[in-house]
C-alpha cells in the first residue's frame, strides 16, 4: 500500500478535517496554550517514530531522547557556528542528516539484540551522548547548553521580533504542514511491504526469516526511519522552547517518551499523537499542583498499565467496538 491508497482511504478525510481544524487554532488558543500545544505537536512527531519500532518492529527503546537531541542540537550548533546558513530550508535536511548519523550507529549496535538487551543497549549509548553532551562545554556549552534563535523561513527574517509572536504566526502553519506530512509519510510506511514486514518479524522471527526477510537489516532500517522522524521532533521542538540542554538526551526524557506512547495507546496508529499532546499538559499540571510531580506521573502510569493497557485511545476503540457488537434491544 503506497500513499495513493492511503490518500483514498476514508481515514484520510477525518485527517483533512482535523488539519483544517489545526488550521484556526491560533484564532481559537490563547498564545501561552497554543505554544504548548506546539510542544506536544513536536512531541507527537517524534512519537510516531518511536511507535514504529514499538509497535511494529516490537522493539522498545529507552534511548530515543538521544535522537531528539541530536536534531534539536543540530539545529543550534549550526547557528552557533554557522549562522549564515541559518535558515529552516537547511537546518531540517541537517538535524536529518545528524540523525541520520547517529540513528545508524545506534542502530548498528542495538539491533543485534532484542527485548531487554536491546532496551539497555539504548539506554547506555544514550547516556554515552548525554555525557558527551554535558563534558564538550567548549563544542555543546555543557549543562548550560544553546540558545536557539529564530530562523530564516524561505529568505523571510524574523529578527526583532518576539518569539511567542514568531510560534504563533508562521512557524505554527510550517509546523502543522511538517506534522502533517509526516503523519501521511508515517501512515504510508506502515502499511508499505516494508511495514508488513516488520509486522511479520515483530510477531514471529523465526518464520520470517524462513520467508525471506533479512530481519537484522529490516530491523536497523526501522531503527532509522524512527530515528529521522525522532530527530526531525527534536529539530521543530528547539525552535519552540528557545533552548536546548543535555537533558533531554538523558534517560528521564526518553523514559518520558515511552510515558507519552503507553498513554496514548501504541496499538492505535494515532494513539502517540494524542498521547504525547496530552503528556504535556498533563505534565505541565502536576508540576503546577506539587513539586513532587514525578511521582504523580508514575501514580498515573501505574493506574495506566493496570486499568488501561490499551491506553486511552486503545479504551475507547475497544469501547466502540463492544458498543458496535451489542445486540440493538427493543420493545415489540
Amino acid at each position: 500500500m503506497g500513499f495513493r491508497d492511503v490518500i483514498l482511504k476514508p481515514k484520510f478525510f477525518v485527517y483533512l478535517g482535523c488539519f483544517i481544524v489545526l488550521l484556526f487554532l491560533p484564532k481559537i488558543l490563547p498564545i501561552y496554550h497554543l505554544i504548548l500545544f506546539e510542544s506536544g505537536i513536536t512531541f507527537a512527531i517524534m512519537a510516531l517514530g518511536f511507535n514504529l519500532l514499538l509497535r511494529y518492529t516490537g522493539l522498545l527503546s529507552f534511548g530515543h531522547g538521544a535522537l531528539f537531541a541530536t536534531g534539536a542540537y543540530a539545529v543550534g550548533m549550526m547557528g552557533e557556528y554557522f549562522p549564515d546558513l541559518y535558515r529552516i530550508e537547511i537546518l531540517i535536511p541537517v538535524a536529518l542528516a545528524g540523525s541520520f548519523v547517529v540513528s545508524t550507529i545506534f542502530g548498528f549496535i542495538c539491533v543485534r539484540h532484542t527485548r531487554v538487551f536491546f532496551s539497555i543497549l539504548a539506554l547506555a549509548l544514550s547516556m554515552v551522548l548525554f555525557a558527551l553532551l554535558v563534558k564538550l562545554y567548549n563544542i555543546t556549552g555543557g549543562s548550560d547548553g544553546i540558545h536557539i534563535d529564530l530562523p530564516i523561513i524561505f529568505g523571510k527574517s524574523f529578527e526583532g521580533m518576539k518569539r511567542f509572536e514568531f510560534l504563533s504566526g508562521v512557524y505554527y502553519y510550517l509546523l502543522i504542514c511538517v506534522f502533517a506530512a509526516a503523519t501521511i509519510i508515517m501512515l504510508a510506511i506502515v502499511n508499505s511491504p516494508f511495514g508488513k514486514a516488520l509486522q511479520c518479524i515483530r510477531d514471529n522471527e523465526v518464520r520470517a526469516e524462513m520467508i525471506g526477510i533479512r530481519v537484522r537489516r529490516y530491523r536497523l532500517y526501522s531503527f532509522i526511519l524512527s530515528g529521522l522522524f525522532t530527530g526531525l521532533g527534536g529539530a521543530m521542538w528547539s525552535f519552540v522552547n528557545g533552548h536546548v540542554t543535555p537533558e533531554i538526551a538523558e534517560w528521564v526524557f526518553s523514559g518520558e517518551i515511552v510515558y507519552m506512547t503507553l498513554l496514548g495507546g501504541f496499538m492505535v496508529f494515532e494513539g502517540p499523537i494524542i498521547g504525547a499532546i496530552l503528556f504535556t499538559y498533563l505534565r505541565l499540571y502536576a508540576v503546577s499542583i506539587t513539586q513532587y510531580w514525578m511521582f504523580l506521573i508514575g501514580a498515573t502510569l501505574i493506574i495506566l498499565v493496570l486499568l488501561l493497557p490499551e491506553g486511552i485511545t486503545g479504551g475507547f476503540v475497544k469501547l466502540f467496538s463492544k458498543m458496535k457488537r451489542a445486540p440493538s434491544t427493543g420493545v415489540a
